[in-house]
């Protein structure tokens, strides 16, 4: 069991619970009193997001075998703990759960489009563990959308989308509803993103050696560590003006202001700074670490909906 728990990565999807709950409960919920999501169906959709993840990370292991044998040895479950046949059977079953949960949930509102984003999903991280993964930045931007998508996709349900959109656009322009809760989804969604887009190419840059083996062509082999790091760099960058225009939106709000500069600002200039710096495997290892921390406190920074 704990086995099977590690291959699904329990820790990651913990942490998409928690965003999930959070833009629901945290944020959503301080701007919408009267859900259009019931908590059971909520309740639901997150199953569904969690089988679905759950399933990529097992998809991802069995196509990465070889590589992790190198890269992470004592975290090699597919074929070790569990077997290659039973690793696809897990795939299948959590997928197929996680989709019928989706389509349930989907039609009982009705919001039909959206069983095609649960479609698109699971076979985009297929196509994403098989092919794109090996592919320049290609996997890296995929799998940072899907991570987006994760904040986005409570909005979508949760929120009365279909009513909402046939306003005009005039109206959409003048909604103080609009502006209060569609331009922080954003927000939140691109802050995921960047941050899953650095972190993944971090992870590259650490995972030279056994992607050399199965002849992946990420940024790290095709142009080597160091361009590879500057170009992490750069999206740094643009997500360091990114905080600081959010920082600037949000003066007035002392409490989010202070939070901000104190867990998520400050930490990340400590990132860029230990970027620049990187040189050896263990280095990029505290710095995906330190991601995934800033990424946290990106999430929980949600909490401050509820008392403001």
């Amino acid at each position: 069991m704990i086995a099977f728990l590690k291959l699904i990565r329990y820790k990651n999807l913990l942490m998409v619970l928690l965003t999930m709950v959070l833009t629901k409960y945290a944020f959503i919920h301080s701007f919408i009193k009267n859900s259009y999501l019931s908590n059971l169906e909520f309740i639901f959709l997150t199953l569904s997001v969690l089988l679905i993840t759950a399933g990529g990370y097992i998809i991802n292991d069995i196509f990465d075998i070889e590589a992790d044998k190198i890269n992470k040895p004592n975290k090699v479950f597919v074929t070790t703990i569990i077997s290659t046949k039973k690793a696809w059977n897990s795939y299948f079953l959590l997928n197929s759960l996680g989709f019928l949960l989706a389509i349930y949930v989907s039609i009982s509102k009705p919001l039909y489009v959206f069983i095609s984003i649960f479609f698109i999903t699971i076979f985009g991280l297929f196509l994403y563990s098989k092919v794109l993964k090996k592919k320049l930045l290609i996997g890296n931007f995929i799998i940072s959308c899907f991570i987006a998508l994760v904040i986005y996709i409570i909005y979508l349900y949760d929120f009365k989308y279909i009513e909402f959109w046939q306003l005009t656009q005039k109206e959409q322009t003048n909604s103080i509803l609009f502006l209060q809760i569609w331009v922080p989804v954003i927000s939140y969604s691109f802050f995921a993103f960047l941050t899953t887009l650095i972190r993944e190419i971090i992870k590259d840059i650490e995972d030279v050696d056994g992607d050399i083996k199965i002849k992946a062509k990420t940024l790290p082999i095709l142009f080597g560590r160091k361009r590879a790091s500057k170009v992490a760099f750069f999206f740094c960058c643009i997500l360091l003006v990114f905080l600081l225009i959010v920082l600037q939106f949000i003066k007035s709000e002392t409490i989010f202001l202070i939070y901000g500069i104190v867990f998520i600002l400050l930490p990340f200039l400590y990132f860029m700074y230990l970027l620049i710096k990187a040189e050896k495997k263990k280095d990029f290892s505290k710095l995906s670490n330190l991601m995934k921390g800033i990424m946290l406190f990106g999430i929980l920074s949600m909490l401050l909906f509820t008392i403001t």
